[in-house]
């Protein structure tokens, strides 16, 4: 028997010690993962619930949930004979067949890039005008671009075969093409060099018009001249020395 202030109770009455969880639960209040309640509260509907593409996944292949315009359309079955295929208008003098020798090929064989001659060298760059130099240039830059597309199929396709012979072929271009600038170059040298020889003579005269004589002597002793012999004055036109001549 045990006393109370509440009354007697039989001990032989009360449960045992190992079922007092189950009959007094402990109720734990959830702790969210933010501190702060308006960020903890979890809402019912957000902003991107309603996008068109929402459940779409390409990892599930779950496709769109409403059909699209294109499939009422049936896609363009392709067209695998050759012989059937509708033949394109190609104009044969296109500045991209440049890049493709004349056979149109994408690869050319390590015999067909080996078979070049020497490259040009400055002595024979010369004696050539300025045409002749500036063809010469850009023959060589679309030399050097048909060599890169070359060498860029033959890396894409991994080949294996024609890298010395291109190598060697784009730096005979490369050898050209320093000669030209060094036959530019020296000539450029030679026209400073005569402008400012020009510019120190004073029988030069280089503010002369077109059709006017730029060159025109002047003799240091004028008493040896006859009294009435005309003398050629600066700016005198062609006419004027001919009739002097006369």
């Amino acid at each position: 028997m045990a006393n109370s202030r509440f009354g007697v109770t039989a001990i032989k009455n009360c449960p045992p010690v190992f079922l007092a969880p189950a009959l007094f639960p402990y109720r734990q209040t959830p702790k969210f993962f933010s501190t702060s309640s308006p960020v903890s509260q979890r809402t019912t509907r957000r902003k991107h619930a309603r996008h068109p593409n929402r459940g779409v996944s390409a990892l599930r292949r779950t496709g769109l949930r409403h059909p699209v315009e294109m499939d009422k359309f049936p896609l363009p079955t392709p067209v695998l004979d050759p012989e059937k295929r509708s033949k394109v208008a190609v104009d044969e003098k296109h500045g991209l067949w440049d890049f493709f020798r004349l056979d149109k090929k994408a690869l050319s064989t390590p015999e067909e890039t080996a078979a070049f001659g020497r490259p040009w060298v400055v002595e024979e760059l010369r004696h050539k005008s300025w045409e002749d130099l500036h063809s010469l240039w850009w023959t060589c830059c679309k030399e050097r671009n048909l060599l890169a597309t070359q060498a860029y199929e033959r890396e894409r396709l991994k080949a294996g075969y024609g890298d010395a012979e291109l190598m060697d072929r784009n730096r005979a271009v490369r050898q050209t093409q320093k000669a030209i600038k060094h036959a530019l170059t020296e000539r450029y040298y030679a026209f400073e060099d005569a402008r400012r020889v020009a510019v120190a003579d004073p029988e030069v005269d280089l503010e002369a018009e077109p059709g006017t004589q730029a060159y025109i002597p002047v003799y240091s002793d004028e008493a040896a001249l006859e009294p009435d012999y005309p003398v050629a004055r600066r700016g005198s036109s062609p006419e004027e020395l001919s009739r002097m001549d006369n």
